[in-house]
C-alpha cells in the first residue's frame, strides 16, 4: 500500500476543516484530499450536518434512529481511514431528496444564520484555515448540500475563515459518468438539472492518487450505503471497479475557491496561504 507524501519538514501546518451534509459524502468527494492532508501532517476536522437517516439502506440496516446510528458509527470508521483527529456532527435531520415543509427538524428548514453559527463555532475553536463546503448546485441538487453551501459561506464569514472552497466534478466529467452509470443500469436520483460546475470556475485539481487507499478504506466503511430494495447503488459499483480503473477514475479532486480567479488550476488546498500567494 503506498502512503500519501509526508510535507517538508519546514513546511508550514495549517487546520482544514471539511463540511459535508450526511455520511459517506466526505469520503466520495473529499476522501483523498483530506487524507492527503492529514499525512503530511495537517489537523483534519470533519463536521456533518446530519446522520443520514432518511438516506437508502441495506435491509439490515434499520431505518430512522436505527439508521442514522449505524450510519454514525460507519462514518467514525471512514474518518479514522482518512486521518481526520476530530469528527464533529451538528444534529440535524435528514432532509432527504424531498423534504417534508412539516419536518421542522430538518436541515433544509434550518434557519441559516444559527446553523452557521455552530459551525463558526467549530471554525474558531480550530482556528480554520480552509473550509470546505459544496458548490452553489449542492453537487446533484440535494436540498442538504445546496444547505450545506449556504451554511458554510455564511459561517466563514461568521468566523474569518480565509479560505472557502467548493467540492465539486466538472459538470461536463459527471455527464459522462451519468452515461456510464446508466450504462451499468443505476439511473441516480437528481434533485435539479444544475449539477456540479462549470469546469472553467474549477480552481484546484488536487491529485490525491497516493492517498486513494485511504479514500477506499473510508468508502468502504460506508457498508450501508451499497445497496438498498435488493439493488446495488452506485457506491457498490465503485467500490468492486478493478483498482487499477479506481484509480483512473479518482485519481483528481476538484475545487472551486471562493474569491480566486482561475488562471492555472492548482494541486494543493493551502496554495492561498502560502507565502508568495497572489
Amino acid at each position: 500500500m503506498r502512503e500519501a507524501p509526508a510535507a517538508p519538514a519546514d513546511s508550514q501546518r495549517f487546520t482544514l476543516v471539511s463540511f459535508h451534509a450526511h455520511p459517506d459524502d466526505e469520503a466520495l468527494l473529499t476522501g483523498g484530499t483530506l487524507a492527503l492532508a492529514a499525512a503530511q501532517g495537517h489537523r483534519v476536522v470533519l463536521v456533518t450536518a446530519t446522520s443520514g437517516e432518511r438516506g437508502l439502506a441495506g435491509p439490515d440496516d434499520g431505518r430512522g434512529a436505527e439508521l442514522a446510528r449505524t450510519r454514525s458509527a460507519e462514518l467514525a470508521q471512514a474518518a479514522t481511514a482518512l486521518g481526520c483527529a476530530r469528527l464533529v456532527c451538528l444534529g440535524y435531520g435528514d432532509s432527504g431528496l424531498r423534504p417534508d415543509p412539516e419536518d421542522l427538524s430538518a436541515f433544509v428548514h434550518a434557519d441559516v444564520p444559527s446553523a452557521a453559527g455552530r459551525l463558526a463555532d467549530v471554525l474558531r475553536e480550530e482556528q480554520a484555515d480552509v473550509l470546505t463546503i459544496y458548490d452553489p448546485n449542492g453537487g446533484y441538487g440535494h436540498p442538504d448540500h445546496v444547505q450545506v453551501h449556504r451554511v458554510g459561506v455564511c459561517a466563514a464569514r461568521l468566523a474569518g475563515t480565509p479560505v472557502v472552497l467548493e467540492a465539486t466534478v466538472s459538470a461536463s466529467l459527471f455527464r459522462i459518468a451519468l452515461m456510464v452509470m446508466r450504462a451499468l443500469g443505476h439511473q441516480p436520483p437528481l434533485g435539479t438539472r444544475q449539477v456540479f460546475s462549470d469546469g472553467r470556475a474549477i480552481t484546484h485539481r488536487v491529485r490525491v492518487r497516493d492517498a486513494l487507499p485511504a479514500k477506499r478504506a473510508a468508502l468502504m466503511a460506508h457498508a450501508s450505503q451499497r445497496r438498498a430494495d435488493g439493488q446495488r447503488r452506485v457506491l457498490d459499483h465503485v467500490l468492486r471497479l478493478p483498482p487499477c480503473v479506481f484509480g483512473t477514475i479518482f485519481a483528481h479532486e476538484w475545487f472551486v475557491e471562493h474569491g480566486r480567479v482561475p488562471a492555472q488550476k492548482e494541486d494543493d488546498v493551502f496554495a492561498s496561504l502560502r507565502p508568495g500567494a497572489p
